[in-house]
């Protein structure tokens, strides 16, 4: 594999006068868009190379797709290591520290981040499916050859950036569609690889996705197996075995999986001090906040905060 020095021009655009002007553009106006944190960040084509924003920490509170048609790249989602080679797609899951570090010469990518805010009351349950996934994904980042990397980037293509400007109320709705169909898409193949990959039956699969419901729910303030078990009600030992069986956690490691999303969120892209995430969260102080945590990700929240370069307040 060819890899090309890291991409470290101080000048924004300095970097991108080799390539053909419309791609040129489309660069420009995609850096422009993560710059922005617009609600769509698309490529709306193929590139060659990535924008200055994601070659640097950038936090992906997006649903993150990029997919790889020709070359590799090296990326480093909050400090784990990965490499997207032609035929694959990562899959970044909310709320993630994404870098690209380096890429290769003959790089083809088409990249799109998108809010699900926009089209939330349309979803109904794929909002689940998308949360499904993140839940049995122990990874903040999944790289899948989906076979589907050409009709992903076929969305890529029909969805612009949303600074696009809409002359007719048509616009709005064809984009919110479009969005809407991509998703369910990303839900059939999710359901394909996470979920028809085990031998679950469809009902243990509607009990899980309730339980993940219950759990984005209650899970700053309940974490017994007794309470989700009650709610589902079934026997706390039945529940316990059959996500066991699903997913290979605990009904106690899914909620501590939540806590620790949240509370990496909130360390990293709010000025929130480590006692007023604790308090957020329902610990009973900030010390039992500081031992949870560390026995979670094995490192210090002050600590964490200091290596993502947020000062404590």
């Amino acid at each position: 594999m060819v890899i090309a020095k890291k991409v470290v021009s101080s000048q924004r655009y300095s970097y991108i006068t080799h390539i053909m002007e419309p791609e040129a553009k489309r660069l420009a106006v995609l850096e422009d868009a993560l710059d922005n944190r617009l609600d769509i960040c698309s490529s709306e084509g193929p590139l060659k190379v990535f924008p200055q924003s994601i070659m640097s920490s950038f936090l992906v509170d997006y649903v993150g797709i990029i997919v790889c048609v020709d070359g590799s790249f090296i990326f480093e989602v909050n400090e784990e290591q990965g490499v997207v080679k032609a035929g694959e797609t990562i899959f970044l899951t909310e709320n993630v520290h994404f870098q690209i570090k380096v890429a290769s010469d003959n790089l083809k990518y088409y990249l799109l981040f998108y809010r699900i805010g926009p089209i939330r009351d349309i979803l109904g349950n794929t909002v689940m499916m998308m949360r499904l996934y993140s839940t049995l994904n122990p990874r903040p980042f999944s790289i899948l050859a989906t076979g589907e990397e050409y009709a992903i980037a076929d969305y890529v293509q029909l969805l612009p950036c949303s600074s696009y400007e809409e002359t007719t109320m048509f616009d709005s709705h064809e984009r919110k569609l479009l969005m809407l169909s991509l998703t369910y898409r990303l839900c059939s193949i999710f359901n394909r690889k996470v979920v028809q990959g085990g031998e679950a039956s469809g009902h243990k699969i509607d009990i899980f996705v309730r339980l993940i419901s219950l759990i984005s729910e209650h899970y700053h303030k309940e974490r017994s197996v007794a309470f989700y078990a009650d709610r589902l009600c079934l026997s706390p030992k039945y529940l316990s075995s059959m996500v066991k069986g699903i997913c290979g956690y605990t009904v106690q490691d899914l909620v501590f999986k939540a806590i620790i999303r949240r509370a990496i969120f909130l360390m990293t892209s709010t000025s929130k001090t480590i006692q007023e995430i604790s308090d957020e969260l329902h610990f009973p102080n900030a010390s039992a906040f500081g031992t949870f945590f560390k026995k979670q990700t094995g490192r210090s929240p002050k600590n964490y905060r200091l290596a993502e370069g947020k000062d404590e307040q």
